[in-house]
């Protein structure tokens, strides 16, 4: 038995990178255990390039690669695109949705491998650790978690490379991009290294999903986003599945400047941070689910869904993906949404996106004999004096009592 306790298999949240490469070493050598790595595939890209060669070579016994997008879109980012959830007013949450998806397929291979636990390469710092391990809890409630960030003295980065070099585990040379990085179809964020100044602004070159504002074509482009039930099911007409979709507008925003974010940001762990973040394709979306929304939604389930918007953001933000509360905000969410069926047109140029039109065929609530400035014959403006007096009458006694 290891100094560490009985393991005999564990499955790793493995991206291939250097720490998730010395996590998998490490737990062959401190635990004695057989180790399977799990690499997600959330539309990462080249960076899936030759992981399972890359795991075997460090000591896994096997290499899972699940393909996640479709799962990823349809199941995780949609509903909370549906809640209009964006975390802090800023942050549109794009490495925290992606944690329960991976915890519940490293679950699932975990079962199907009769391992006895799970690992993964968040610090002890960080989010990530929470919502990781909150979804493991969620699947089994006995499950051993391994944190090696929590168990290890390896503390700096030259100890990381030190035991790298000891093992004969490639280290990486470049010091061009010396910042933290995690992609996926929602977005790309950035974190430590030179960001670690919150006065110093992000270089050019960091960025990957998106052209610099100023640098965006001069001629505006116009889109069309379709939706039903308050997802959406098409571009320009053009029906795509929600990973295509999503990487759709992508392109367009990134081609556009579109989704860049820069911002301080509270963990819940309860220090400050700052990430750099960007979103093309979330950031149109939610432009575009709004449009839809204000004119087929009724003013008052708009605004109680508003009001819950940093609660639900909160729970995504924190790991509670799989909470009841959750659960239950979602249900109430989604029964707002069923009206939510149309059309909205996306202005993209330099930076920014807006909704210049909108339109429902069927759950449009805009009546303009109502609305118009011209002549009507269904709304009498008399009515309105009542109305401001009824109204007013709390403030008018306030203001007499005030008086006497």
């Amino acid at each position: 038995m290891s100094k560490h306790g009985s393991v005999k298999k564990a499955v790793l949240a493995y991206s291939g990178g250097l720490d998730t490469s010395i996590i998998l070493k490490w737990l062959v050598e401190e635990y004695g255990c057989e180790v399977v790595a799990f690499s997600a595939d959330l539309g990462q890209g080249e960076e899936l390039d030759h992981i399972p060669e890359k795991a075997k070579a460090t000591g896994a016994s096997a290499c899972y690669i699940e393909d996640l997008r479709e799962e990823f879109v349809r199941d995780f980012v949609f509903p909370m695109f549906r809640a209009n959830a964006i975390y802090e007013g800023r942050y549109f949450l794009g490495t925290s949705i992606a944690r329960p998806l991976i915890a519940k397929k490293q679950m699932e291979i975990a079962a199907a491998e009769g391992a006895d636990a799970v690992s993964h390469g968040a610090t002890g710092k960080g989010n990530d650790q929470v919502r990781f391990e909150l979804g493991y809890y969620h699947f089994d409630p006995a499950v051993k978690v391994i944190a090696p960030w929590r168990e290890w003295d390896l503390n700096s980065r030259t100890a990381l490379e030190d035991y790298a070099k000891e093992h004969g585990i490639p280290v990486p040379t470049s010091k061009k991009n010396p910042w933290s990085s995690d992609r996926n179809l929602l977005h790309i964020s950035f974190e430590g290294d030179v960001l670690e100044d919150p006065w110093a602004e992000a270089p050019e070159h960091m960025y990957v999903l998106s052209v610099a504002p100023e640098d965006a074509p001069d001629t505006p482009e116009f889109v069309e986003i379709e939706f039903k039930n308050g997802d959406p099911v098409a571009i320009n007409g053009e029906q795509l599945s929600p990973a295509n979709l999503l990487a759709k507008l992508n392109e367009l925003g990134g081609k556009h400047g579109i989704g860049r974010i820069d911002l301080m940001e509270n963990r819940y762990v309860g220090m400050k941070s700052r990430g750099v973040y960007e979103t093309p394709g979330g950031t149109i979306l939610e432009e575009a689910h709004r449009g839809v929304e204000s004119i087929t939604m009724d003013r008052e389930v708009m605004h109680l869904r508003d009001s819950l918007i940093p609660r639900y953001a909160e729970m995504v933000y924190n790991g509670y993906w799989f909470a009841p509360e959750r659960e239950a905000l979602q249900a109430l969410i989604d029964d707002t949404q069923k009206t939510v069926n149309g059309k909205a047109r996306i202005k993209l140029y330099k930076g920014h996106c807006r909704v210049v039109g909108r339109q429902s065929d069927t759950d449009s609530l805009f009546n303009v004999e109502f609305a118009t400035f011209e002549a009507d014959e269904v709304y009498n403006q008399a009515d309105a004096e009542g109305f401001i007096k009824l109204n007013a009458l709390r403030l008018r006694i306030r203001s007499m009592m005030k008086k006497k």
